[in-house]
């Protein structure tokens, strides 16, 4: 139930309080003073006081009224903020995936997603547990109780690609458990920490700003900015650095927004390194009360166009309730949005493999 994001919330900061902070490794790393004052020598990120800040205003910042409204809105639950029964993923043929020369993904539910194109297997945001909490047992259950496939079932991963430190896209125990078939870890600025108290070694980790690009392994790699904030600990707010990635092929190119609030990067980004074949843009958790962070629907399909992309698939949403809305309204809203506008939009099962050349094999409303 939603309540119990509440009471986890609480956990964290008695936990903190107590010292748990060093009994508790999920809660992740902390930059250390001459990592804080490389940081703030970085000219493609703004970050002062121990803080990174976004491109333009970005109020996260609620009156007590408003907050005790939202607090109220989340207690009280809703019919069809979940799904009736558990969603049910499609099995993963991994031999296939890993054969097809097409450029192609896997959706995990939310924001995780495999990709496979040009011979590299790329792992977005690993969060493959139960629930995205520092307490697991209290933090709300996956719709589909399980992903289509768990962290020791993944295929050698050539790179990992992280888009910030919330628990949602970021799992202790999947990194815990991914590590030694990663290649390589990129990563925005002061989250290398986080994955170096988890095990990650040092030397496996990319740490990249807005605007740095890496030429790795025949792809271009570019950390692009989004309009967001981070933490793991309650008392740790914009410690470290969020972004969006775009990632350039020979032939293949995508883009991939992590969490944001729509605002003048994305076009900027769609300028600077589109037309992409493919955009996965988040697409669900939003309300009108935390808009600048997460963009609404129809926000989402705009984003695309700024960036240039030939097909949209809306991403997280379909795996946990973070927000008031109906757990379907996120996909809904884009659709009508995306069928005004002209955008092909896909919309693949949990598991599915998707061809970006073939978005009509994912075009069914499955979730209806």
């Amino acid at each position: 139930m939603s309540w119990m994001w509440w009471i986890a919330g609480i956990l964290v900061l008695l936990a903190i309080g107590y010292g748990g902070y060093r009994l508790l490794p999920v809660l992740g790393g902390r930059l250390s003073k001459g990592e804080r004052e490389t940081m703030e020598r970085k000219e493609s990120v703004r970050y002062a006081g121990r803080k990174f800040d976004n491109l333009i205003p970005t109020s996260m910042a609620m009156g007590p009224a408003t907050t005790i409204a939202v607090m109220i809105d989340f207690m009280k639950g809703g019919p069809r903020r979940q799904p009736k029964e558990t969603l049910a993923a499609e099995p993963v043929d991994m031999a296939r995936f890993l054969s097809d020369e097409r450029p192609q993904a896997i959706w995990f539910g939310h924001s995780t997603f495999l990709l496979r194109f040009e011979g590299k297997t790329l792992l977005v945001d690993p969060m493959l547990g139960r629930a995205p909490s520092p307490f697991p047992a209290i933090g709300g259950k996956r719709f589909s109780g399980q992903p289509p496939l768990a962290p020791e079932e993944l295929p050698p991963l050539d790179a990992v690609l992280i888009t910030h430190d919330h628990y949602d896209h970021l799992d202790y125990g999947t990194v815990r458990q991914i590590k030694d078939k990663v290649g390589r870890f990129f990563v925005p600025y002061g989250v290398r920490a986080h994955l170096i108290r988890w095990g990650v070694a040092p030397d496996k980790i990319e740490e990249m700003g807005w605007w740095d690009t890496v030429s790795w392994n025949g792809l271009t790699l570019a950390c692009t900015p989004a309009r967001h904030f981070s933490g793991r600990r309650g008392v740790d707010r914009n410690a470290t650095l969020w972004c969006s990635w775009a990632i350039r092929g020979r032939d293949t190119n995508v883009f991939c927004s992590g969490d944001s609030g729509y605002g003048p990067h994305f076009k900027e980004i769609g300028e600077r390194f589109g037309p992409f074949d493919a955009a996965l843009v988040e697409c669900g958790q939003y309300d009108p009360r935390w808009e600048a962070i997460h963009m609404m629907p129809e926000m989402t399909v705009q984003a695309h166009l700024d960036v240039r992309a030939k097909l949209l698939i809306p991403i997280h949403w379909g795996a946990f309730t973070l927000a008031v809305h109906d757990w379907t309204d996120p996909v809904e809203r884009a659709a009508a949005a995306a069928r005004k506008l002209g955008v092909t939009m896909a919309t693949p099962r949990i598991g599915q493999v998707l061809a970006f050349g073939a978005p009509e094999e994912a075009a069914q409303p499955w979730w209806r």
